[in-house]
């Protein structure tokens, strides 16, 4: 049986085709790389942002229309938040829910052999030392929870992804161990909120990162995005975890408004100062600390002002990373009762935003020129040449190199979004 896979969305979703490849591979199955050669055909779906829908419904269409004789099987966010509008869209379709992964082999036999499966719901399926097939050998994405705690009033991710369910220390240890011994030099730890680790089990994320750094080799670790309000009450420990020389010097923590009453009417649970206090704390032990944060433009309720109060604070943050999304209702959320601001205001606050992100980046990356930095390859480049990550997980492309080694480069170019390094004498 050849099936092919499509991926959508985030590294966590990443990392569930990863698995899907890996359990059907075992099952007998074969992933193929184009749906032409394909038996099956696998969406696995992003719903988060509006425009991401709208590419994922067009590609559903498409497949649906170019190989109208091959099993469809939808799996992912869109599943379990808008099963009504997959009704429409593919009537045929089989699906696979995104707590629901664990049974993509029995899922694809059933659907071969002429059965109409849909499963979904939150199982409390784990999902750690599973059989995957990883895109990029040399990264190993470890998922350490899945769900959140948050009722962010504009996300409908948590409709598809439900309560949350933390993996056990041990099992997620044993995942890192037998990534490093299959040759990955990069670990990257994902969650909907990794800061949330634990907080189910009484187990925390700075103990886990301290388990993954006590594994013997040369590996990189790097921590996915964190909820401000959940990581103050293990704040010091996970500062002195990212302090381990395994540990990418890079934290995300997402803004979403500099505005204090636009992060209450959001449902955020943190206010700007708490924020501030996080980041400081962070720059503070570990100053060479790169910074990644994310802003929504033009919430509902956001006017001019609560706008202005958004530049400001990343005038403040000066971060190196900057992910802007420009607001749109989302099925099921409170925020879509609301009326969306004009269109037109929307843009032009997101070009303005934009602009600010360019010009802070552009000078942040200005300041690592001709430094020494040590860089750790994981990618070819599309366009030629090596990428690696600095300590701070800044990309550096190089012309010649091995990939999985440490490299001492000079930094000889800077550009808003990455370095060009030459390797020193």
């Amino acid at each position: 049986m050849k099936i092919y896979m499509e991926t959508f969305g985030c590294t966590f979703n990443q990392a569930d085709s990863q698995i899907m490849a890996g359990l059907l591979e075992e099952t007998g199955g074969k992933i193929v790389k184009s749906p032409e050669e394909a038996d099956v055909i696998i969406i696995n779906t992003c719903y988060v942002k509006q425009p991401t829908e709208q590419k994922i419904t067009n590609r559903i269409g498409k497949m649906q229309a170019q190989f109208p004789q091959k099993k469809l099987l939808i799996a992912g966010c869109m599943v379990d938040i808008d099963p009504e509008k997959l009704k429409k869209l593919a009537p045929q379709a089989g699906w696979i829910g995104a707590r629901r992964i664990n049974s993509a082999p029995e899922v694809v036999e059933a659907v071969m052999n002429g059965h109409l499966v849909r499963e979904i719901g939150h199982g409390d399926d784990v999902k750690t030392c599973l059989p995957r097939k990883r895109s990029n050998p040399l990264v190993h994405i470890l998922q350490i929870c899945e769900g959140c705690l948050g009722k962010c009033s504009y996300c409908c991710t948590r409709f598809a992804r439900g309560r949350l369910q933390s993996y056990p220390v041990s099992l997620l240890r044993a995942e890192a161990e037998q990534a490093v011994a299959d040759g990955c030099v990069e670990i990257q730890l994902t969650a909907q909120d990794t800061a949330a680790y634990g907080k189910d089990t009484g187990e925390n994320l700075s103990d886990l990162i301290n388990q993954i750094t006590s594994i013997e080799g040369d590996f990189r670790i790097r921590v996915g995005m964190m909820h401000p309000k959940n990581i103050e009450d293990d704040l010091e420990a996970i500062i002195t975890s990212f302090k381990n020389e395994k540990v990418y010097n890079f934290l995300h923590l997402p803004l979403q408004s500099g505005s204090n009453q636009i992060l209450s009417d959001m449902n955020r649970g943190h206010t700007v100062e708490e924020y501030l206090d996080i980041v400081n704390h962070f720059r503070t032990e570990i100053p060479e600390l790169s910074l990644a944060t994310d802003v929504i433009v033009g919430y509902p309720t956001e006017d001019d002002d609560a706008f202005q109060d958004t530049l400001d604070v990343i005038q403040e943050i000066y971060p190196d990373f900057l992910h802007i999304s420009k607001y749109h209702h989302r099925p099921g959320t409170r925020s879509s009762l609301l009326p969306e601001i004009d269109h037109q205001t929307m843009k032009k606050r997101s070009r303005q935003l934009n602009d600010l992100k360019v010009d802070i980046a552009t000078a942040n990356n200005r300041k690592l020129r001709d430094t020494h930095q040590k860089i750790l390859i994981t990618d070819k480049g599309s366009k030629g040449g090596y990428i690696g990550r600095t300590n701070s997980y800044k990309t550096v492309v190089v012309e010649e190199a091995l990939l999985g080694a440490f490299l001492d480069v000079e930094i000889t170019h800077s550009l808003s979004t990455y370095l060009k390094g030459k390797i020193s004498k």
